[in-house]
């Protein structure tokens, strides 16, 4: 999965030629309303949706686990695949777009589905895109997020698992029920709350740990390519370790690739496919070439300037550098984590009853919601080591199909590229001929009647 996701993200890169210089103008579109376009949410909204699903404890807890297993090398290449990731989330946002779906309510559907349904006629692809997705998001979007939760807060203070899970699955419950909007609403005010939070903890201990900051950045840079050169204790393997955890954590930190942020990327308001291509890329700007690179530098340094700090464990490694914020570290660190996990619960479960929609119409989507919120209150009081791999193993199941969409649909992204972005017609609306976007009921109820 590391071979083809990164593959594919140079890959991408190269033919629609670095969409990543475009990314100060993609961040202005991410907060300007595209006022009279048809859509469910803000384009902001959408992109604070799925920043919600991604941004998580492994922003912090798995950014420190590739350092303690690969060196502190393994930041640089966190940090590269997050640069090339840019152009594969870019891509499946704008697939999202041009091969969305309008039901008679208004509402949109959009997703990998429909772009294996609708530009490549792999109907049987696109259910089987789905069924996984459904699956991934009570594996890593419920029950190991909720644990994630209980675990954090048993640690820390001693509070039971069962009022955790109680409290978590309510929450989940009152949020959820209002669908996208209500979901997109909550990670609207919720994401750059936590994320500023968080980047202000990490800035305020780089800040302590200024004394060893160059010294941090010049070690990550030459571990990166020759790891015996991090000495002082830190792990000092091949290039290939310190590749391997630092790539794994960049891929699967930003999901670029996994087909999950296009599913609601597709309900944004926007003109045409490319202004929602460039806002989606900024997903895996902040998630991965600013978040886990801040995350990267915080646990380095704090290493270099505490000698003490043991880093064979990243939970334990991630502590330790946070507890040196006076009086308020620990605190900060659960906050941090808490929300982080709540968000991911929340857009994940979206991602799974759109696709328990595209299977069966939206008749079961109430039932999904309410087994998601089962699944979060058990999630918080139960083991959950082997969910884990099934979770994992499901991630993988999602991304196959996804890319099998974004390679041979390539000649489509350049289209679409060429016309609206390199030929600078940005401010265009698409035309009704230009985008499948409007309702296809026959060809889904043939998919259903495959599934059934």
């Amino acid at each position: 999965m590391v071979i083809l996701l990164i593959g594919t993200h140079v890959y991408l890169t190269v033919v629609l030629r670095f969409p990543q210089w475009h990314l100060f103008k993609a961040i202005k579109l991410s907060v300007t309303a595209d006022s009279g376009s048809r859509g469910d949410v803000s384009q902001f909204g959408a992109l604070a949706t799925a920043l919600a699903a991604t941004i998580g404890t492994g922003n912090i807890i798995g950014v420190a686990t590739a350092v303690a297993l690969g060196g502190p090398g393994a930041v640089l290449w966190c940090w590269l695949t997050g640069v090339f990731g840019m152009a594969t989330k870019y891509s499946e946002g704008l697939l999202a777009i041009k091969y969305r779906v309008r039901q008679p309510d208004g509402t949109m559907l959009g997703g990998p589905m429909y772009a294996l349904e609708r530009g490549l006629n792999m109907k049987w692809l696109a259910a089987l895109f789905a069924v996984f997705t459904a699956c991934a998001a009570l594996g890593i979007g419920a029950s190991v997020q909720a644990n994630a939760i209980s675990t954090i807060c048993r640690e820390s203070y001693a509070i039971s698992p069962v009022w955790v899970g109680m409290a978590t699955a309510l929450l989940t419950a009152v949020v959820v029920i209002g669908g996208v909007r209500s979901i997109a609403r909550v990670c609207g005010a919720l994401v750059p709350f936590m994320a500023a939070f968080y980047v202000l903890g990490c800035i305020y201990l780089l800040v302590l740990n200024g004394h060893y900051l160059w010294q941090a950045v010049k070690l990550i840079v030459e571990s990166a390519f020759n790891p015996s050169a991090a000495g002082g204790g830190f792990v000092g393997g091949s290039v290939l370790m310190a590749m391997r955890y630092g790539i794994a954590r960049g891929l699967f930190s930003n999901e670029s690739g996994l087909g999950s942020a296009p599913i609601v990327a597709a309900a944004a308001q926007t003109r045409n496919p490319v202004r929602q291509a460039l806002v989606s890329s900024t997903g895996t700007f902040w998630d991965t070439v600013l978040i886990c690179a801040i995350t990267g530098l915080v646990i380095v340094s704090s290493v270099l300037a505490h000698p003490d700090i043991t880093f064979d464990d990243g939970g334990a490694l991630t502590k330790a550098a946070f507890s040196h914020i006076p009086i308020v570290g620990t605190p900060f660190l659960l906050v941090g984590l808490v929300t982080f996990a709540f968000s991911t619960i929340l857009g994940w479960c979206y991602y799974g009853e759109m696709a328990v929609e595209y299977l069966t119409g939206p008749r079961w989507k109430t039932l999904y919601r309410i087994g998601y919120v089962i699944v979060v209150f058990l999630g918080a009081v139960l083991n959950l080591a082997v969910v884990w791999n099934l979770a994992d193993c499901m991630n993988a199941l999602m991304a196959i199909p996804n890319l099998v969409s974004l390679l041979l649909l390539s000649g489509v992204l350049v289209k679409e590229t060429r016309h609206y972005l390199w030929e600078r017609r940005l401010d265009e609306a698409m035309t009704e001929d230009s985008t499948p976007g409007n309702p296809a009921p026959e060809r889904l109820g043939k998919v259903r009647h495959i599934v059934k």
